[in-house]
């Protein structure tokens, strides 16, 4: 059965990605820029972690899910397979970063989040090294209980009794243990929208595309509309609807050019790189004063974004191809050891 592709997902993961990079500018740097669209819209951009969340859990459900349930699938090729996807570009970062700062506390975070492990940590988010790398922390954490999850996501019934409960944790963790999004109990509830709408894709996919879009854009104005700068039961709503909803518009209308397009591909294809490395290349535009050379209005701010994003994206684009060469090197290497 050939699996079918949904081309706006990577639209999708290329806004998140850049919204992202426009809300870390934003928060890194004191620009004097005033108004809601700066003060609010953008700074709300960080809840687009959310819709990775809930896209991750669906495209991994694409890829794994059918072979996890009929057995198909080896766990031990499942993890490696997600190590090496995950842990070369990040292990240069971390180590660069704990090269740079020269301190016993950078050499802890490093050793831990070398790892992978780390998502376990009670306070993964406050961790200096490559400080958004406690994403990669969580969405590992979640790889490890991926098994777990397609038994969940089996049986209809039993999928939305753990969506409840989820949810649920979702509300103790804010309201009676303090921790957010980057703990698993925390966060559940978006992984487990993701693969709801998995399971429910093929009906998804007959939905009207213009209540599709509708849905869609009421969805965004309640999050604009209501979304305060805190952590709270009404906010985990509001990035729940808002997410599931952008991801069933991608599903519903797959095809969308807006969504789906050369440009949105690749960038798709390297947003988790960007992700990891925006914050990198900030500090070097910061240190060598380039995020100040056109003042502190919306010319710098914009100017700034561009080339964080297109620094982060050439440092992608070469660290992937050099750990690819490294990786072929290893297993042909691999290969004639083991053939002699």
């Amino acid at each position: 059965m050939e699996k079918k592709r949904y081309g706006a997902i990577d639209g999708l993961r290329a806004i998140a990605c850049l919204g992202i990079v426009m809300m870390h500018v934003k928060t890194n740097d004191a620009y004097a820029i005033d108004g809601f669209f700066y003060q609010s819209v953008i700074t709300s951009l960080t809840n687009f972690v959310f819709l990775f969340m809930e896209v991750s859990a669906f495209g991994l459900c694409c890829g794994y899910y059918e072979k996890m349930i009929s057995g198909k699938l080896s766990l031990s090729d499942f993890y490696k397979k997600r190590i090496s996807k995950t842990l070369p570009f990040f292990a240069v970062l971390v180590i660069l970063d704990v090269a740079l700062s020269h301190t016993s506390q950078a050499v802890y975070e490093g050793f831990a989040e070398l790892t992978l492990m780390f998502g376990f940590l009670p306070n993964a988010g406050a961790l200096s090294v490559i400080g958004v790398g406690w994403f990669i922390g969580l969405v590992f954490v979640f790889y490890l209980c991926f098994p777990f999850f397609c038994t969940l996501l089996e049986n209809k019934k039993r999928a939305w009794g753990a969506f409840i409960i989820s949810l649920l944790m979702n509300i103790a963790c804010v309201r009676h243990f303090g921790v957010g999004r980057t703990n698993i109990l925390y966060s559940g509830c978006f992984f487990m929208a993701g693969g709801l709408v998995y399971i429910y894709r093929d009906k998804i996919a007959r939905i009207d595309r213009l209540l599709a879009h509708i849905i869609a854009i009421i969805a965004i104005v309640l999050y604009v509309a209501f979304w305060e700068n805190e952590t709270s039961v009404l906010n985990t709503m509001l990035y729940l609807i808002a997410s599931t909803a952008l991801l069933i518009n991608a599903v519903a209308v797959p095809e969308n050019k807006l969504f789906d397009n050369r440009m949105s591909r690749f960038f798709s294809g390297i947003s988790m790189e960007i992700y990891l490395s925006h914050m990198v290349v900030f500090r070097v535009l910061e240190k060598a004063g380039l995020n100040r050379m056109l003042g502190d209005g919306w010319v710098q701010y914009i100017a700034t974004v561009v080339m964080v994003f297109v620094g982060a994206m050439i440092y992608s684009l070469f660290m992937q191809r050099v750990i690819g060469k490294a990786q072929n090197y290893w297993n042909k290497r691999t290969e004639r050891v083991g053939q002699s």
